[in-house]
């Protein structure tokens, strides 16, 4: 699924999924098979049709609910044991340009505005993982250098003491 932009209208939240999309719903907020199909394994599951959960997640889609599925790495695992928060000052009229600049590079994993604070005047974070500290320090000066945004801070992961998706239907 691509990751479209939406209209405020076709955003709107619901709630009166019935129970079917319930479940369906909560067959995704788990780990997805590792297989050929995995939507079939998940309809098995459920007791229904592959193409009822493929087209109910594509309406989904299509009207807002999903964004997009992902994958979700276990980083440490995988090499990279340093994970920075970097929270960047960009001036509000660059925000999506500078923010789409940032999430283009391979190290970002997560990048979003938030609204600053007198006492802290940063609004725009991204999340970058390295294999070291000092790898995150080059790739955020490398974001710095393509953006021209000088004002950041980086804040190290230092223990992961919860990482969990959200579950909406048990």
């Amino acid at each position: 699924m691509t990751d479209k932009k939406k209209s405020p209208e076709s955003t709107k939240l619901r709630s009166n999924f019935t129970g079917l999309e319930k479940k369906i719903i909560a067959s995704i907020q788990a780990d997805i098979p590792v297989t050929k199909r995995p939507f079939l394994e998940l309809a098995k599951q459920i007791n229904v049709e592959e193409e009822v959960v493929l087209r109910t997640l594509q309406r989904f889609h299509e009207e807002g609910i999903i964004r997009r599925l992902g994958a979700t790495i276990r980083h440490q695992i995988s090499g990279y044991e340093a994970n920075a928060m970097v929270a960047w000052q960009v001036d509000e009229d660059r925000i999506d340009e500078v923010g789409k600049m940032m999430a283009s590079f391979e190290g970002v994993s997560h990048c979003y505005s938030r609204k600053p604070l007198k006492q802290w005047p940063y609004n725009l974070y991204t999340m970058i993982h390295g294999k070291t500290e000092k790898t995150c320090y080059k790739l955020a000066e490398a974001i710095s250098t393509m953006t021209s945004i000088k004002n950041y801070t980086l804040l190290f992961s230092r223990e992961e003491l919860k990482k969990t998706s959200m579950k909406y239907f048990p």
